[in-house]
Protein backbone atom coordinates (compact mmCIF):
# COMPACT_ATOMS: atom_id res chain seq x y z
CA UNK A 1 0.00 0.00 0.00
CA UNK A 2 1.77 3.55 -1.11
CA UNK A 3 1.79 5.85 1.74
CA UNK A 4 -0.54 8.25 1.02
CA UNK A 5 -3.43 5.47 0.47
CA UNK A 6 -1.88 4.78 3.86
CA UNK A 7 -2.80 7.98 5.36
CA UNK A 8 -6.09 8.47 3.92
CA UNK A 9 -7.22 5.13 5.52
CA UNK A 10 -5.73 6.45 8.62
CA UNK A 11 -7.27 9.42 8.20
CA UNK A 12 -10.59 7.70 7.55
CA UNK A 13 -10.19 5.39 10.93
CA UNK A 14 -9.10 8.73 13.07
CA UNK A 15 -5.90 7.54 13.60
CA UNK A 16 -4.31 10.90 12.04
CA UNK A 17 -6.19 14.52 12.43
CA UNK A 18 -6.38 14.94 8.40
CA UNK A 19 -9.44 15.43 5.91
CA UNK A 20 -10.22 11.90 3.59
CA UNK A 21 -11.05 14.82 1.15
CA UNK A 22 -8.28 16.68 0.98
CA UNK A 23 -5.79 13.75 1.12
CA UNK A 24 -7.55 11.45 -1.05
CA UNK A 25 -7.52 14.61 -4.06
CA UNK A 26 -3.14 15.08 -2.88
CA UNK A 27 -3.28 11.31 -3.54
CA UNK A 28 -4.75 11.30 -6.61
CA UNK A 29 -2.83 14.51 -7.96
CA UNK A 30 0.41 12.88 -7.46
CA UNK A 31 -0.83 9.44 -9.05
CA UNK A 32 -1.53 11.78 -11.56
CA UNK A 33 2.36 13.94 -12.12
CA UNK A 34 3.91 11.44 -11.55
CA UNK A 35 2.24 7.71 -13.88
CA UNK A 36 0.23 10.19 -16.38
CA UNK A 37 2.63 12.81 -16.88
CA UNK A 38 6.38 12.60 -15.68
CA UNK A 39 6.32 8.43 -16.32
CA UNK A 40 4.27 8.77 -19.73
CA UNK A 41 6.25 11.75 -21.42
CA UNK A 42 9.99 10.25 -21.01
CA UNK A 43 10.98 14.30 -23.22
CA UNK A 44 10.03 16.05 -20.02
CA UNK A 45 11.97 13.70 -17.71
CA UNK A 46 14.61 15.50 -17.40
CA UNK A 47 12.92 19.22 -16.57
CA UNK A 48 14.01 21.03 -13.98
CA UNK A 49 10.17 21.05 -12.86
CA UNK A 50 10.19 17.34 -12.25
CA UNK A 51 13.36 17.38 -9.92
CA UNK A 52 11.72 20.37 -8.16
CA UNK A 53 8.50 19.00 -7.41
CA UNK A 54 9.87 15.96 -6.37
CA UNK A 55 12.10 17.44 -3.92
CA UNK A 56 9.58 19.25 -2.27
CA UNK A 57 7.17 16.17 -2.26
CA UNK A 58 10.03 14.40 -0.50
CA UNK A 59 10.92 17.17 2.08
CA UNK A 60 6.89 17.12 2.80
CA UNK A 61 6.47 13.64 3.10
CA UNK A 62 9.88 13.28 5.61
CA UNK A 63 8.03 16.72 7.57
CA UNK A 64 5.05 15.30 7.45
CA UNK A 65 5.54 11.16 8.81
CA UNK A 66 7.97 12.64 11.24
CA UNK A 67 5.20 15.03 12.45
CA UNK A 68 2.54 11.98 12.57
CA UNK A 69 4.95 9.47 14.10
CA UNK A 70 6.26 11.60 16.91
CA UNK A 71 2.97 12.59 17.88
CA UNK A 72 1.76 9.26 18.04
CA UNK A 73 4.34 7.98 20.13
CA UNK A 74 3.20 11.16 22.43
CA UNK A 75 6.86 12.71 22.24
CA UNK A 76 6.43 15.28 19.54
CA UNK A 77 9.91 17.54 19.30
CA UNK A 78 8.80 21.10 18.67
CA UNK A 79 11.22 21.33 15.76
CA UNK A 80 9.23 18.86 13.82
CA UNK A 81 6.20 20.61 15.32
CA UNK A 82 7.68 23.89 13.57
CA UNK A 83 8.64 22.29 10.55
CA UNK A 84 5.46 20.72 10.03
CA UNK A 85 3.43 23.79 9.88
CA UNK A 86 5.83 26.51 8.63
CA UNK A 87 7.82 24.47 5.32
CA UNK A 88 4.82 24.43 3.54
CA UNK A 89 4.65 28.13 3.68
CA UNK A 90 8.23 27.65 1.24
CA UNK A 91 7.41 24.18 -0.53
CA UNK A 92 3.79 24.47 -0.97
CA UNK A 93 4.08 27.17 -3.77
CA UNK A 94 7.42 25.92 -4.82
CA UNK A 95 5.74 22.15 -5.35
CA UNK A 96 2.51 24.09 -7.61
CA UNK A 97 5.13 25.89 -9.37
CA UNK A 98 6.58 22.49 -10.44
CA UNK A 99 3.67 20.88 -11.08
CA UNK A 100 2.35 23.39 -13.26
CA UNK A 101 5.66 24.30 -15.39
CA UNK A 102 6.17 19.85 -15.53
CA UNK A 103 2.17 19.58 -17.22
CA UNK A 104 3.11 23.32 -19.32
CA UNK A 105 6.32 21.57 -20.24
CA UNK A 106 4.28 18.20 -21.09
CA UNK A 107 1.69 19.78 -23.59
CA UNK A 108 3.67 20.53 -26.72
CA UNK A 109 4.17 16.93 -26.68
CA UNK A 110 0.62 15.44 -25.43
CA UNK A 111 -0.62 18.26 -28.89
CA UNK A 112 1.65 16.63 -31.31
CA UNK A 113 1.13 13.24 -30.70
CA UNK A 114 -2.55 13.30 -29.26
CA UNK A 115 -1.81 10.90 -26.42
CA UNK A 116 -4.64 9.44 -24.10
CA UNK A 117 -6.85 11.25 -26.99
CA UNK A 118 -10.05 9.49 -28.35
CA UNK A 119 -10.88 11.53 -31.78
CA UNK A 120 -14.29 11.23 -32.99
CA UNK A 121 -15.87 9.15 -34.78
CA UNK A 122 -15.06 6.17 -33.12
CA UNK A 123 -17.44 3.26 -31.72
CA UNK A 124 -18.07 5.01 -28.55
CA UNK A 125 -18.94 8.03 -30.07
CA UNK A 126 -17.38 9.99 -27.49
CA UNK A 127 -14.20 12.12 -27.54
CA UNK A 128 -11.63 13.20 -25.05
CA UNK A 129 -8.56 15.44 -25.85
CA UNK A 130 -5.84 15.08 -23.28
CA UNK A 131 -4.29 18.30 -24.25
CA UNK A 132 -7.15 20.48 -23.36
CA UNK A 133 -7.88 18.39 -20.17
CA UNK A 134 -3.94 19.15 -19.16
CA UNK A 135 -4.81 22.95 -19.83
CA UNK A 136 -8.02 22.48 -17.86
CA UNK A 137 -5.78 20.91 -14.23
CA UNK A 138 -3.43 24.05 -14.74
CA UNK A 139 -6.15 26.28 -14.24
CA UNK A 140 -8.16 24.26 -11.55
CA UNK A 141 -4.78 25.22 -9.68
CA UNK A 142 -6.45 29.05 -9.47
CA UNK A 143 -9.07 28.44 -6.96
CA UNK A 144 -7.64 25.45 -5.40
CA UNK A 145 -4.37 26.27 -4.34
CA UNK A 146 -5.23 29.46 -1.94
CA UNK A 147 -8.04 27.77 -0.75
CA UNK A 148 -5.56 24.62 0.41
CA UNK A 149 -3.05 27.21 1.39
CA UNK A 150 -4.95 29.27 3.48
CA UNK A 151 -6.21 26.41 5.21
CA UNK A 152 -2.79 25.35 6.52
CA UNK A 153 -2.26 29.04 7.29
CA UNK A 154 -5.22 28.58 9.27
CA UNK A 155 -3.82 25.30 10.93
CA UNK A 156 -0.50 27.47 11.27
CA UNK A 157 -2.46 29.93 13.33
CA UNK A 158 -4.07 27.33 15.51
CA UNK A 159 -1.90 24.95 16.62
CA UNK A 160 1.61 27.29 16.87
CA UNK A 161 -0.10 30.11 18.47
CA UNK A 162 -3.26 28.75 20.27
CA UNK A 163 -5.26 31.18 18.08
CA UNK A 164 -9.18 29.94 18.26
CA UNK A 165 -9.87 30.25 14.05
CA UNK A 166 -13.59 30.95 13.86
CA UNK A 167 -14.83 29.90 10.50
CA UNK A 168 -17.41 32.93 8.65
CA UNK A 169 -20.97 31.05 7.11
CA UNK A 170 -21.34 32.97 3.52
Amino acid sequence: MSSGAEITCFSFQGIVRTSVLVTGVQVSSRIFMVWFIAHSIKQIQNEESVILFLVVWTVTEITRYSFYTFNLLNHLPYFIKWARYNFFIILYPAGVAGELLTIYAALPYVKKTGMFSLRLPNKYNVSFDYYYFLIIVMFSYIPLFPQLYFHMLRQRRKVLHGEVIVEKDD
